[in-house]
């Protein structure tokens, strides 16, 4: 229904004078402002550890951020009559940041940088994120699976034939940027940002920043986690680029936008360099298609392989020149 979960805001004691769909929510005004209500997910602990990074970053960085309110017993999660679990926060009118605009990239790499030096807390092992060398081997292990896979079908289907293609480039890829992994000094770089409590947004893009008159305001933290930060710098840089023909100059320019703002030492630097080279993109897409279904693939994501095979030179020179 339009008005799922409106109810909850008696809990709160507040009232919609209007309310919309949007960002997969319901977002209302009342007589404290804007807010959104959307259906929970994950653990309550997690939304705690969430609400203290939260206040942290109200208490002191100059970006503001969308806040967790306690309902009127001062739970953060409030049931409606249908025993449906919601989250309610203060949210902000704005519109998301331009992928095509610099200005706009620019202002939300410079966010980033900002937040990131109030993002700490005491560690804590439950929310660490799993290391980069296990994520790319096991990566690495799926590409070759679906690899075979493909090849034992007799008939093959239009991305199937494309993947068998494009497999042996890609994989090749992977297992460099593995190498290059192991090599550096990423495991110190790591254990650095553990033991320092440094958190990572988790789901750094476009559409978690809003650009708001004169502020910039960051969004959506539910997937954060304790890593090196530049896995935040890197997933919002593969986003905006691979919009961008991977333009070499804009990479240049978010990163001395980054360095300014927080500072990026040659560690942060080489561990940035190492993720641009693995084809993440390629293996999610294939990581798609194997948890899918396989007997009907669509034409957007054949069209998506096409254009990741049509721009592999692009996107692998710009990983070298990082």
């Amino acid at each position: 229904m339009y008005d799922r979960g409106l109810s909850v805001l008696e809990q709160y004691n507040l009232s919609a004078k209007s309310s919309y769909r949007g960002r997969g929510a319901l977002l209302c005004q009342t007589q404290m402002g804007l807010v959104i209500i959307r259906e929970c997910v994950g653990s309550v602990k997690k939304l705690q550890k969430q609400q203290e990074l939260l206040a942290q970053l109200e208490k002191g960085c100059p970006h503001p951020v969308d806040q967790i309110l306690a309902n009127q017993e001062g739970e953060l999660v409030s049931t409606d009559k249908d025993g449906i679990s919601y989250v309610v926060r203060r949210w902000y009118e704005g519109r998301e940041c331009d992928t095509r605009s610099r200005e706009d990239i620019l202002k939300g790499v410079a966010a980033l940088g900002t937040i990131h030096k109030f993002m700490r807390l005491e560690p804590e092992p439950d929310y660490f994120q799993v290391s980069l060398e296990e994520e790319y081997e096991k990566h690495n292990r799926e590409l070759r699976k679906i690899w075979k896979f493909i090849r034992t079908k007799k008939r093959k289907n239009p991305f199937e034939q494309r993947y068998l293609e494009s497999i042996q480039w890609f994989l090749e890829r992977g297992e460099e940027a593995l190498e290059k992994l192991r090599a550096s000094g990423y495991e110190a770089l790591r254990r650095e940002a553990l033991d320092k409590g440094e958190i990572c947004h988790g789901e750094y893009n476009q559409h978690n920043v809003l650009l708001c008159g004169n502020q910039t305001v960051i969004t959506n933290f539910d997937k954060f986690h304790y890593d090196t930060q530049i896995s935040d710098l890197y997933c919002f840089m593969r986003k905006i680029l691979e919009k961008n023909g991977w333009d070499r100059e804009l990479a240049k320019e978010m990163t001395e936008c980054y360095d300014q703002t927080c500072g990026l030492s040659d560690a942060q630097h080489e561990n940035l360099r190492v993720r641009f080279l693995y084809p993440e993109k390629y293996w999610k897409l294939a990581n798609y298609y194997y948890n899918h279904n396989k007997a009907w693939v669509s034409e957007k994501n054949i069209e998506k392989l096409m254009k990741l095979i049509d721009c592999r030179d692009a996107w692998y020179e710009l990983g070298n020149a990082l």
